[in-house]
């Protein structure tokens, strides 16, 4: 069963047994938001520069996306030029181009 499930089964409860809809629905809204809270400060992020914190992550984490996105361009690049380069040596081989130097 879902957590939203649960917690309309039991506000359907609670106001079977006489209570208001309108103050569960305060009081389910302010455990939601103590809960949040909660979870935020375990994590290490509720205090009041926690947004900026998250957001000097997010951006050097895209930095370290664009640095490993550079350097495999890099390496294909290389890896392109040098097996271009074999080709020409495998050519000159077999065309007898040490043979041109004598």
């Amino acid at each position: 069963m879902s957590e939203e499930m649960v917690l309309a089964q039991m506000m359907g409860q609670a106001e079977q047994a006489g209570a208001d809809l309108t103050t569960l629905r305060a009081i389910a809204e302010e455990a939601g938001e103590l809960g949040a809270r909660r979870a935020l400060e375990k994590l290490g992020l509720g205090d009041t520069g926690a947004s900026k914190d998250m957001g000097e992550l997010r951006e050097l984490l895209g930095a370290w996306r664009d640095a490993k996105r550079s350097a495999l361009k890099a390496a294909f690049a290389w890896g392109g030029r040098m097996l271009a380069a074999l080709v020409l040596v495998g050519l000159a081989v077999k065309l007898g181009f040490p043979g041109w130097l004598k």
